[in-house]
């Protein structure tokens, strides 16, 4: 198959992108989870505002993982093996039948996180600290 110069480039760009965003994901995971975060260390982010930081780094890294893997990279992949994308559930099941993901149900599970973690944490602090710590929790994948 011959993939064209310029889809190429988007992939190694994408690739790059995707190796940082990871990077700073883990260093930001190390800062905000020494210990298990709990209520109580959800409670602190009103006074402590590096601990508040930690958190909207973490949030915001998270997210924004989800989003060049799930909605840019993933699909050029695809296309650059002459599949055609779809429906993000649609493009994380077929990189689960080819082996690039361990499971699409987690996959989208992290999206929903994404979208609890940063409409949610205001309100409810139990909320907060649960989504934090499953979080914390998918990092590795």
């Amino acid at each position: 198959m011959n993939i064209p110069a310029s889809h190429q480039e988007r992939l190694a760009f994408l690739a790059r992108v995707t190796e940082k965003e990871c990077v700073h994901l883990l260093q930001t995971d190390a800062r905000l989870f020494g210990d298990l975060f709990t209520v109580e260390d959800a409670q602190k982010i009103e006074i402590d505002p590096i601990l508040a930081e930690r958190l909207d780094a973490f949030v915001s890294r998270f997210g924004r993982l989800q989003d060049t893997v799930g909605d840019k990279l993933l699909p050029a992949l695809l296309i650059s093996m002459a599949e055609k994308p779809g429906a993000a559930i649609d493009n994380l099941d077929r990189a689960e039948k080819l082996g690039f993901i361990e499971s699409a149900d987690a996959w989208m599970e992290m999206r929903c996180l994404r979208n609890q973690m940063v409409n949610d944490y205001i309100e409810d602090l139990a909320i907060l600290a649960s989504a934090l710590r499953t979080g914390h929790a998918f990092v590795p994948s």
